[in-house]
């Protein structure tokens, strides 16, 4: 069984923590491990292998944190653009054996019933087996309306598929027993899904089959983003799962939850006498039940209760309990004004290593860049910045235009604006310099990669 693990989605109900470039799913929120590597954990105990489907900057943040988890039996797909989850599913699928069974899950939901979810597992590989598409159905603790459901008949049997109801509506569904939430999990083999999709959404299936043969198939499937385009935007629900008549539901009590708010988030994590999240940058004055959430600067607290505090360093969140599913209207008011607050934090992730913008202002920019052993950054040049970098620690290669030399700890170096340069850790240690940008504009789009090393534009 391989798990097609879908990574798509920036969680932007949970910024400031979860933003485009490091979605909610990569976030480390527990034990020192993020959504996405409990997802591999859990699953890898069933599935020989991972694939996962992503766009170009989180496959690097996957590949970062499977290395991390040791996990090397892995696939790769990249959209350059998301169609929703049936083209998803569908590419990957193209990809494998027809008899192959799938475990199709998102990336970001957390599960605290192991012993069950295998139970659950094995009894969706025989319904699977048996040609079946098989859907999990979270049992309902409350009326909630955030979420969609199903309805069941013979315990495994699907009657129907709803959408998001309203209070009253969910309150009957919680009352009648049998309808369970809808988890966004899936199992089957890869060529039924696809006889499905061709038979009940034959233009995604063929547009899907158009993008995936002309696709870069190296040690990664590309797929091209004029092909990706075509290729009608659709949920596996819309698409497949409310049309089929092979669809199973098997009944879910696995203590699940999707993390989708930060009044989810606060339910999961530990907490301190006075019922505030644990935190060792918060000192609490007769403080009681709040979500304190950050790692830099202390958070004073005094005589307040049911809060979320939010600190990212460069954006801080004060929030009601209750009222969190309106963060994401502050992300669309970001948008609005074009800052790139909802985009990406002060640290930002890269194949090559991180960057971590000290101090901007206009005019210049000063970052912290860490660069791994091994890597290089891609060959490329700036047309609006001149760059001073200071090595700290490390020896780094460092090419401009023709010419190639070592700069070493307390050694500087000087890239004038329009030259073309890179640098490169050919050592064992990390590389870690400061960089000084100055010029008349210091966004990270001001950039033509002439060659890289990860094949990016």
């Amino acid at each position: 069984m391989t798990n097609i693990i879908l990574c798509g989605g920036s969680g932007t109900r949970l910024w400031p923590i979860s933003r485009t470039l490091m979605p909610k799913q990569f976030v480390k929120l527990f034990s020192n491990k993020s959504l996405f590597q409990l997802t591999v954990e859990r699953n890898s105990k069933l599935c020989k292998s991972q694939f996962i489907v992503s766009n170009a900057e989180q496959y690097f943040l996957a590949l970062d944190q499977l290395e991390e988890l040791g996990k090397k039996n892995n696939k790769y797909l990249l959209e350059p653009i998301g169609r929703n989850t049936a083209p998803a599913i569908a590419l990957a699928c193209m990809a494998l054996e027809y008899d192959e069974i799938v475990l199709v899950t998102p990336s970001d939901h957390l599960i605290k019933d192991e012993k069950e979810y295998e139970k659950v597992l094995k009894k969706a590989k025989e319904l699977a087996s048996d040609n079946k598409l098989v859907t999990f159905g979270i049992k309902p603790t409350f009326a909630e309306t955030g979420f969609g459901y199903i309805e069941s008949v013979n315990e495994f049997d699907v009657k129907a598929f709803y959408e998001k109801p309203d209070y009253e509506t969910a309150t009957s569904y919680l009352k009648a027993g049998n309808y369970y939430w809808n988890s966004g999990m899936f199992c089957f083999k890869a060529g039924i899904f696809l006889d499905e999709l061709e038979k009940y959404s034959a233009e995604i299936y063929n547009q899907s089959k158009n993008a995936f043969d002309n696709a870069s198939k190296d040690e990664i499937i590309r797929i091209k983003h004029d092909d990706m385009i075509l290729i009608p935007e659709d949920s596996i629900d819309y698409a497949v799962m409310e049309k089929s008549d092979i669809v199973k539901v098997i009944p879910s009590n696995i203590n699940w939850s999707d993390v989708g708010s930060f009044d989810a988030l606060f339910e999961e994590l530990p907490k301190d006498k006075n019922g505030n999240t644990k935190n060792d940058k918060h000192i609490s004055i007769d403080s009681k039940s709040n979500l304190v959430y950050g790692n830099e600067r202390v958070i004073a607290t005094v005589d307040v209760e049911d809060l979320i505090i939010i600190d990212t360093g460069d954006a801080l969140l004060v929030s009601k309990k209750g009222s969190s599913q309106k963060v994401k209207k502050v992300v669309e008011k970001l948008k609005e004004t074009h800052s790139q607050l909802h985009n990406i934090h002060l640290t930002g992730h890269r194949p090559w290593g991180t960057y971590t913008v000290l101090e901007e202002a206009t005019g210049y920019k000063i970052k912290r860049i860490e660069v791994k052993p091994g890597a290089r950054l891609s060959l490329q040049k700036h047309f609006h910045r001149n760059e001073h970098w200071i090595v700290v620690s490390g020896t780094a290669t460092v090419t401009v235009g023709d010419n190639k030399y070592y700069v070493r700890p307390n050694e500087s170096t000087y890239i004038k604006m329009g030259e073309v340069h890179r640098l490169e850790n050919e050592g064992k240690i990390p590389v870690v310099l400061i960089e000084a940008q100055v010029g008349e504009y210091t966004g990270e789009d001001d950039i033509v990669r002439i060659d890289d090393d990860f094949k990016r534009d």
